[in-house]
């Protein structure tokens, strides 16, 4: 659940921290008193787009933390440690987002910063957020594929992944074949100057590594007399007559002569003496190798030279190093056989395409008939809950079927059929709400308050589903009232045995249910506009409702049914 939730400078929001409980919440207030902003602030904690028109005027930032207490199985630790943040799931996990005035936005998991593609993959375990604008997602068939597959849980996913994997390989072979059907005069002109390429580069016949040894050696032999002349001289320095070693050597010995004098001071500098006298002694031997060693080769510093220079110039061309160079040849080599074998090289994808497309159409199907028995499942769960919400005569039918497509479809049972990633099936919701009429699309028939109804019909089954443990509904019983309203209500209340509620309304009715009510006002102070939130004791939540019952007059008549709304609710919980 959440737990906690504080916003500072967040549009008329100066400073709000709000304590949160289990079960059903709802916030009410006036229009217009800052309602819409704490689920403005919910949206940017879960990733949605800020900007600085939020910040309150005056202030260098928006603020927004939220705290949720969570199972350690919830499926967002896992998602925390895919995402490379540290989280003990034995503790509170606490998101934090600021927005400065300048439109920069910073977020944090834990402490830990984040990106906007971060929070937004968490956000999708911890908040699911539904407005009236959401009413348009059931209008449009293509929202309606990813609702039934969400619904098929981990049987759907399954033969929805073995399909797109299929489809994946089979649109690469057919983008692969489309490019070599293109293949124009102008890839034919380029066979000639890849032939070029190719015998330029294989001329060469480079070696990985190649240009830094020739590097070397060209530096050794261009070097060569100084080399020489260096090592002759210090060898000659150690070794030459009264010089190094000679001179080490006599010293040597005078200390050989007198150690037995003074045993205790001089015996550590004479083995100090012979270790450099032998160290010395060895460093010439060295020294006159190395000398002797030394090429004078002029010839052979000409190659070296010449051939640095054709690695230079194959570079420039093809590549930064040789690797390169050698990547870029077995490139353009592929490039000219595809061009010289255009024919035979269609002819095999052709085949391979063929023998893809049948198992494409095997995995489509299975996919089809897999969504066709989860479809009638979900209907039937869906008329369950509409009976719930007063539209007990509702038919309702989730509708897959197949679009002929003989141009570009694949064959499916002898039948060229429309296809996408999402599989051969076209998905819509369709719906008689009157006995007598015929089942039709929502776009066509469906009233507002009935589309709020759908929509909550279907997030109390997908609740059981998804784990989400935040349900927020944002006044999505706009057009509802009466008998309809009672049952929405009702339908909050029990939904929020399985995850937390929060509603936006207007409706007493729905009101009346809340475990939690929060009242939202504005106030102005020395020209400034702030809104407060308020947690209401009964006395305060009789008012309110009398409030929302009466509008702006609220008399003692109103007061009572507003006391008898709250005792019946409490009773309807209590039996439940």
């Amino acid at each position: 659940m959440l737990t906690e939730l504080s916003i500072r400078n967040l549009a008329v929001i100066e400073h709000v921290h709000i304590r949160f409980k289990s079960g059903f919440h709802v916030l009410t207030g006036e229009t217009g008193a800052g309602k819409s902003i704490i689920i403005d602030a919910l949206t940017l904690i879960v990733g949605g787009r800020g900007s600085s028109d939020l910040v309150r005027y005056g202030a260098d930032k928006a603020e927004i933390e939220a705290m949720f207490e969570l199972p350690p199985t919830h499926p967002v630790w896992h998602t925390l440690t895919e995402l490379g943040i540290q989280a003990d799931p034995s503790e509170h996990l606490l998101i934090r987002r600021e927005i400065t005035a300048t439109g920069k936005s910073s977020s944090r998991i834990n402490g830990q910063l984040v990106n906007l593609t971060m929070l937004r993959q968490t956000g999708e375990w911890l908040v699911n957020i539904h407005g009236q604008h959401e009413h348009q997602s059931l209008l449009n068939d293509e929202e309606h594929i990813h609702s039934l597959d969400l619904f098929g849980d981990a049987e759907i996913a399954a033969a929805k992944k073995k399909y797109q994997s299929s489809y994946d390989e089979y649109m690469k072979l057919h983008k692969d074949l489309r490019e070599l059907q293109e293949t124009s005069k102008q890839a034919l002109q380029m066979l000639d100057l890849y032939r070029f390429q190719i015998d330029e580069i294989s001329a060469a016949k480079l070696k990985i590594g190649e240009d830094e040894t020739l590097a070397e050696e060209k530096r050794k032999l261009a070097n060569a007399e100084k080399l020489y002349q260096s090592s002759s001289e210090a060898y000659d320095f150690l070794y030459a007559t009264n010089r190094g070693l000679d001179s080490a050597g006599k010293a040597v010995s005078r200390i050989q002569d007198i150690v037995q004098l003074d045993p205790v001071n001089l015996t550590p500098l004479l083995e100090q003496a012979q270790s450099a006298y032998y160290q010395l002694e060895d460093a010439a031997y060295q020294l006159r190798d190395y000398r002797d060693g030394i090429e004078f080769n002029p010839s052979r510093l000409d190659f070296i030279e010449q051939r640095l220079d054709t690695i230079t110039s194959l570079r420039r061309k093809y590549g930064e190093n040789i690797k390169e160079i050698l990547t870029y040849l077995e490139k353009i080599k592929t490039e000219v056989d595809t061009i010289e074998n255009k024919d035979e090289h269609i002819r095999k994808i052709e085949e391979k395409l063929a023998v893809l497309e049948k198992q494409l159409s095997v995995a489509a199907l299975d996919l089809s008939h897999l969504r066709r028995g989860i479809a009638q499942q979900l209907a039937a769960q869906i008329e369950h809950e509409l009976r719930d919400l007063q539209m007990e005569r509702t038919q309702f039918r989730v509708q897959v079927e197949q679009v002929l497509d003989e141009r570009n479809g694949i064959e499916v049972e002898g039948k060229k059929v429309k296809y996408s990633r999402q599989g051969i099936d076209q998905i819509e919701f369709l719906m008689a709400p009157n006995p007598g009429e015929p089942l039709r699309g929502l776009s066509k028939i469906a009233s507002g308050g009935e589309l709020s109804r759908i929509m909550l019909a279907m997030k109390t089954i997908f609740a059981r589903i998804d784990q989400i443990p935040v349900l927020v509904f944002d006044e999505v019983d706009t057009g509802v009232s009466g008998r309809a309203a009672q049952a929405i209500a009702e339908k909050m209340s029990n939904l929020s045995g399985s995850c937390q509620v929060f509603s936006i309304t207007h409706l007493p009715q729905v009101a009346s249910f809340a475990d939690v009510h929060f009242y939202i006002r504005k106030e102005v102070d020395q020209e400034r506009t702030f809104t407060r939130v308020q947690d209401m004791p009964d006395a305060g939540r009789i008012e309110e409702l009398a409030r929302m019952l009466g509008g702006v007059e609220v008399t003692e008549t109103t007061l009572h049914h507003a006391g008898e709304m709250l005792a019946m609710a409490r009773n309807k919980k209590a039996r439940v």
